[in-house]
């Protein structure tokens, strides 16, 4: 298959030509054209597939309903909006919930027809009570070996990230064994002061969860943990749907640490692609309503954000060029869970995970490995 003339997204430009793909990776571009099959550029762009490290449900369904049905659901209704790969994220719950959870992901990891499974991210249960955001108290654990190990069991390969509170008790000797084993560790859901969250920086914490959410605010005197965030190179996430972070203050944050740093996730929950209503996270009843979802308490429980709604409302509120605000949807994504030399941009034998954009950057057609998915 050939997509001619089209505006390609790489990670560092938008370039016009042909891209050529072959068994479910690209093989070669501005190639001759032959009588392989042909999809027309018309002024439109091919971009990467977009990679969400952080989703919780979207169609009605939960990452920790534990079946093959709900990751299926869910794996087909994002990659509607252009998301290729994702990592399952958990909840604060029981650990026999959380393990059953992670079990399924391992089952469906390579059987799901729409988005592919990158692994799994962990939110929780080593956070602290008083930045629980959405998270479930009754569920706070403190964190040990042994309890992570009881999670996880044997699938310690899957799991790519954990979100932690660093001022915690036992936070600071599990971190190293996690970054040895190849788990990144992010700060969220804390309520560290700056010291602290240097101190688990230190230790090996390497990214932080939601950005300006659920945990202690920058100001001029007690930096807090996004000041540590700001201060030094670790990478962070950002829910960029103008409800959890202002525009303003996504912007600040964009040029403190530049696309290099920056994910775009969506946090999203069963309400995603779903109409109004009523809805769960985390055993906990969440009102999705005018493009929020709130525990009946008020707070933000997750969002209803799609990745496609992400990248135009980042492109549209800053002044980020398009290859960067892909770049933050895509190859970063790839890049925390060590699949860039496979897939996140569009580079020569790298998986056919493809999107083909309007000019409004709305997704027309995804391919996933070569395939055409939508």
């Amino acid at each position: 298959m050939i997509f001619k003339d089209f505006k390609v997204i790489f990670t560092d430009r938008i370039e016009q030509m042909s891209v050529q793909i072959s068994d479910g990776k690209i093989t070669s571009f501005n190639p001759d054209f032959s009588d392989d099959e042909v999809i027309e550029g018309e002024g439109r762009y091919l971009s990467p597939g977009f990679i969400d490290i952080h989703i919780h449900g979207a169609g009605n369904h939960d990452t920790m309903e534990g079946t093959f049905e709900a990751l299926e659901t869910i794996s087909k209704t994002i990659a509607e909006h252009g998301t290729t790969t994702f990592l399952p994220t958990t909840m604060t719950v029981d650990t026999k919930e959380i393990r059953k959870a992670v079990e399924a992901a391992k089952v469906a990891q390579n059987q799901v027809s729409g988005a592919s499974i990158g692994g799994v991210h962990l939110e929780g249960p080593f956070i602290n009570e008083g930045a629980i955001g959405a998270q479930n108290p009754k569920y706070v654990q403190k964190p040990t070996l042994e309890a992570f190990k009881e999670m996880v069991g044997n699938n310690l390969d899957l799991i790519k990230n954990i979100t932690m509170a660093p001022e915690v008790e036992g936070a600071l000797e599990l971190i190293p064994y996690l970054r040895e084993n190849g788990v990144n560790v992010s700060m969220g859901h804390t309520v560290a002061t700056y010291e602290q969250a240097m101190e688990g920086i230190r230790a090996g914490v390497n990214h932080s969860t939601h950005l300006f959410n659920a945990m202690t605010p920058f100001t001029h005197r007690n930096p807090g943990v996004v000041g540590a965030i700001f201060d030094t190179d670790i990478t962070t996430e950002t829910i960029s749907d103008g409800i959890h972070v202002s525009y303003p203050s996504l912007r600040t944050a964009y040029k403190i640490k530049t696309s290099e740093k920056v994910l775009l996730i969506t946090d999203a929950m069963m309400a995603c692609g779903m109409p109004d209503g009523t809805y769960s996270l985390g055993g906990q009843a969440v009102i999705s309503k005018e493009g929020a979802a709130r525990l009946t308490s008020g707070a933000l429980a997750g969002s209803i954000l799609t990745m496609d709604k992400a990248v135009k409302n980042v492109f549209d509120h800053t002044d980020l060029p398009l290859h960067e605000v892909i770049k933050m949807a895509s190859y970063n994504g790839a890049v925390f869970i060590g699949a860039e030399k496979n897939t996140g941009k569009i580079a020569l034998n790298y998986d056919a995970d493809l999107l083909i954009l309007s000019d409004a950057l709305d997704v027309e057609h995804v391919f996933i490995k070569g395939k055409q998915f939508r």
